[in-house]
């Protein structure tokens, strides 16, 4: 997917809202565990339920390979079955990936061209050569981790250097020397409120894919006031409030109801496209 064709996706559908699969088997409904695929079972519920409301799914790997390779070929499933039926939704996979340079072009390879998927979070930590590999691939995205939501984001992340420039901002600014706003997005969480400003004036034009609305306390509001652009800009994920809404046979039909409900506050913050 170009950046064209999501800023077109969020025009028509009127949401920037990303729906994150983080599926644990603990979680799911009592009535889906003795399926023959409980993950892929839940998650293609999920998925037909809320693609109205969305313009894009993120599953995490982490709840996928704890399961092994019944795990893997869960998420594989769920990957074909988005790729089949729902063609205009870009496909996330949130696997911050990111190792020397020959590792990561075998990540890009299982990502990119096993996979098709369109576009995978990327650790910076190790450098240029560590990212470069995932951009040479044309229509795909990197994802590169810039300030994250959790609490330990200030251990590294804000830490500056000898002229006082914290981490996040070298990785911003260091990582716009690689590649244009076509090619890569960056994560920057909910949490960070404030923050998008300083980071507007790094990036004004990439996409943010931003995490932590909903279950981690994180303002929509917030986030559209400070990190906006006129390209909408923001790729808005919510994963536990909306997949999790429910528990009962219900599950999805209430799982829709959260989406929508996203939707039509992201419609309502929305700037005319």
């Amino acid at each position: 997917m170009t950046r064209q064709e999501l800023i077109q996706q969020i025009r028509e559908k009127k949401t920037f809202l990303c729906v994150g699969l983080d599926t644990d088997i603990n979680k799911i409904p009592q009535h889906l565990k003795d399926a023959d695929d409980p993950i892929f079972t839940f998650n293609k519920a999920i998925i037909d339920a809320t693609a109205p409301y969305c313009v894009a799914f993120k599953p995490n790997l982490a709840f996928y390979e704890c399961y092994g390779v019944e795990g893997w070929i869960a998420f594989e499933k769920t990957i074909k079955y988005l790729q089949e039926n729902y063609p205009h939704h870009l496909i996330i996979a949130d696997a911050k990936r990111g190792d020397i340079g020959n590792t990561s072009k075998m990540y890009a390879r299982c990502f990119f061209e096993q996979l098709n998927i369109d576009a995978l979070t990327v650790a910076p930590y190790m450098g240029e050569d560590s990212v470069t590999p995932f951009l040479g691939y044309e229509g795909k995205w990197v994802v590169l981790l810039a300030l994250t939501s959790n609490k330990g984001s200030q251990d590294f992340q804000f830490t500056q250097d000898a002229d006082g420039m914290p981490l996040f901002e070298k990785v911003l600014r260091k990582s716009q020397e690689w590649a244009t706003d076509e090619q890569m997005m960056y994560v920057v969480g909910a949490t960070q409120g404030r923050m998008f400003e300083d980071i507007r004036k790094i990036a004004p034009t990439s996409f943010l894919l931003v995490p932590g609305i909903g279950a981690q306390g994180g303002s929509l509001e917030e986030v559209c006031k400070y990190g906006m652009t006129d390209d909408c800009g923001l790729i808005v994920n919510s994963s536990r409030a909306i997949i999790y809404a429910d528990s009962s046979e219900r599950f999805a039909e209430v799982a829709a109801e959260k989406a929508k409900e996203v939707q039509m506050q992201m419609e309502a913050l929305l700037r005319p496209l």
